[in-house]
């Protein structure tokens, strides 16, 4: 006899009754109502996905979870993995977001990203929040990657911030709070496009029953931004993707976008300066270049400016940014709003250049080189995450449930001696989905990084994101590098799906570490009030 669809779901009830974390798909056994498999009760937004997982066997979601991997191969979607090219796991099962969700989503991030652009622009001019009070000037002046090279100019164009990847996680109460923030070289966003390819074909039966933003749009956008932040003066502009090489992680995603968008993709070595501009060399002679899509990190972009040995990037392209003869996106030195640091700050910032209240909530982070903060967290290593404040794909993260003790020891000689480096947060229960695993579905942690979209007049967020899981079990790390997988990002159309995971108050939480004022309040009222 064939297994039945609800043997795919068969231990998944008991793993939410021991589990802490919120679960997208859903609901706790006591809430009831909406569409359910095995006993499960699914939230508003998952009931037609629950309907067609529902007439599937085991063997049929095994059929199609081949068949994209498959897929994958194929096209060449890979990342690598400890020096190793690997085709990019792609779960079957979506996430889903519905309209009402996504808009305070969407907002959220189009603020962040703004505020950020506000911070750049002031960092590398005139510091009126460091005047002001808003951060110390030693916090951006001992950043990793603030770059005096390119203080004093503002980039043709305009603007810093022509794409970001700002990280999402739902914490264990249900409140949507960033993670961290990526708009130095934000990457990923061709597993976007790249999975809903994959689950079109996979789930055909959703596609066609129900309303599901699109993302195909993304690279019409990019080359929209990136032409429209040319220097001045130019109607056509040429623009390329410059990528490191064939072997750099991201490769595909460079070949990818340039593709998508129809422009050249070069390397440094293709380029040349000359009177402050840029060239191309072609089959047919030298093309002036007007603005590069840069997807290598700023230390390796001008030998001239940053590492000399350098043969990733190109002589003079500094220069020729700084004299408004090329528009480089992102712009060099944005890796300052990269710093974790930096990072539990952006509260502050959207307050004080936005004059608004932030949409969305940090998570509540501990700064080290306080000294209350420092002892705090020196006293409670075992229970907290603590990060190195320029690090990335999840390297040198420290969970301190899951350390040693030889580890804790060897972290809190670091911290102690290094305190500016590291930041410490809580254990948060990341949100989880139903994931394949062994031929049935269980609970794995997730987050989300939507990506951004800035031409200087407005922010477009791509509606989805990659979804990236940790497929281990229990696991909280979900980067690529450490061994995570993504999955597809639906955000439903207006006339599908509800809100009924959480009251709206609490989808969209402030830090209660984080006090909050009236938008109209100004931050030297606030200053003020907070004196008194």
């Amino acid at each position: 006899m064939p297994a039945s669809s609800s043997d795919l779901f068969a231990s998944y009830s008991g793993a939410l009754a021991t589990s802490k974390a919120f679960d997208e798909m859903f609901l706790p056994a006591a809430a009831g109502g909406g569409a359910g498999t095995a006993g499960l009760t699914a939230r508003g937004s998952y009931s037609q996905l629950t309907r067609v997982l529902e007439g599937l066997t085991p063997d049929d979601i095994a059929a199609r979870a081949e068949a994209m991997a498959r897929t994958f191969l194929d096209r060449g979607v890979t990342f690598d993995f400890a020096g190793e090219e690997r085709p990019f796991p792609l779960d079957i099962v979506p996430r889903v977001i519905d309209a009402q969700e996504w808009q305070g989503l969407e907002r959220g991030v189009a603020q962040r990203v703004r505020a950020l652009e506000a911070f750049l622009n002031d960092v590398y001019g005139a510091q009126d929040a460091v005047r002001d009070g808003v951060l110390p000037r030693k916090l951006i002046t001992s950043s990793k990657h603030f770059h005096r090279q390119v203080h004093g100019f503002r980039p043709a164009g305009g603007v810093r911030v022509h794409v970001s990847g700002i990280d999402i996680v739902r914490d264990g109460g249900g409140t949507l709070r960033v993670l961290e923030d990526n708009v130095r070289v934000p990457s990923g966003v061709s597993y976007v496009l790249e999975n809903r390819r994959a689950m079109a074909k996979a789930l055909p039966e959703v596609f066609s029953q129900q309303s599901i933003r699109p993302v195909e749009e993304y690279p019409r956008r990019l080359l929209s931004a990136l032409r429209k932040t040319a220097p001045e003066g130019v109607e056509d502009p040429t623009v390329v993707v410059l990528t490191p090489g064939i072997f750099n992680s991201a490769y595909f995603e460079h070949t990818l976008l340039a593709g998508l968008m129809g422009v050249e993709l070069v390397e440094g070595r293709d380029l040349t300066c000359r009177g402050n501009q840029v060239f191309m060399r072609t089959t047919s002679g030298e093309q002036r270049v007007d603005v590069i899509y840069k997807r290598l990190d700023d230390e390796f972009l001008d030998p001239l400016q940053f590492r000399a040995d350098s043969m990733l990037g190109c002589p003079g392209l500094v220069n020729a940014a700084r004299a408004g003869g090329v528009t480089i996106a992102n712009a060099v030195g944005n890796g300052v709003a990269d710093d974790k640091l930096i990072y539990s700050y952006v509260p502050d910032l959207i307050r004080y250049y936005l004059g608004e209240d932030p949409i969305l909530a940090n998570v509540d982070t501990f700064r080290l080189e306080e000294d209350a903060a420092r002892e705090e967290v020196l006293d409670r290593l075992p229970e907290l995450v603590v990060k190195p404040v320029d690090g990335s794909g999840g390297k040198g993260l420290v969970i301190g449930p899951d350390a040693s003790r030889e580890e804790l020891d060897t972290l809190r000689r670091q911290l102690i001696e290094d305190p500016r480096g590291w930041i410490a947060q809580p254990v948060l229960q990341l949100s989880t989905v139903p994931t394949l695993h062994r031929e049935r579905f269980s609970p794995r942690h997730v987050d989300l990084r939507p990506f951004a979209v800035n031409d200087g007049e407005d922010v477009w967020v791509l509606p989805g994101g990659l979804t990236r899981v940790a497929l281990k079990e229990g696991s909280l790390v979900v980067n690529s590098s450490q061994g995570g997988g993504s999955k597809d990002t639906w955000v439903l159309g207006e006339e599908t799906g509800s809100v009924d995971a959480v009251p709206p108050r609490r989808l969209f939480g402030h830090s209660a570490r984080t006090s909050v004022w009236p938008v109209e309040t100004s931050w030297r009222d606030s200053q003020a009030g907070q004196q008194q």
